[in-house]
């Protein structure tokens, strides 16, 4: 998942997000109604999520949280926020990752 390293003040809460965070890491996905990336993007989040314990994937509909999107300054979808358990964002990334740039990703996420 190339991608920028996050300001690690950046903290998002399962209010933010409106699911719980993940007990290890969380994928947090933002998507649009009409992005065909953004599906494919959905079943690798939900391979690797399913694959790791512990790690939970979160899809928001960036045009329903317009406020987010702009806090986050989200430019387009699908953009990829990898989170540690904590809910600090590690990585971030926009387009259809790959799912070894996720797994990758999350090692520097998940700790133990």
């Amino acid at each position: 998942m190339v991608g920028a390293t996050a300001r690690p003040e950046t903290r998002l809460a399962a209010a933010d997000l409106g699911a719980a965070l993940g007990a290890r890491a969380t994928l947090v996905q933002f998507s649009s109604a009409f992005c065909q990336p953004c599906r494919a993007t959905r079943r690798t989040l939900a391979d690797v999520a399913g694959m790791i314990d512990g790690v939970a994937h979160v899809e928001i509909d960036a045009e329903a949280r317009l406020e987010l999107v702009r806090r986050l300054e989200v430019q387009r979808t699908p953009t990829v926020l990898v989170l540690d358990r904590d809910g600090a964002i590690i990585r971030r990334a926009a387009g259809q990752p790959r799912k070894a740039d996720v797994i990758a990703a999350l090692g520097a996420a998940v700790r133990d």
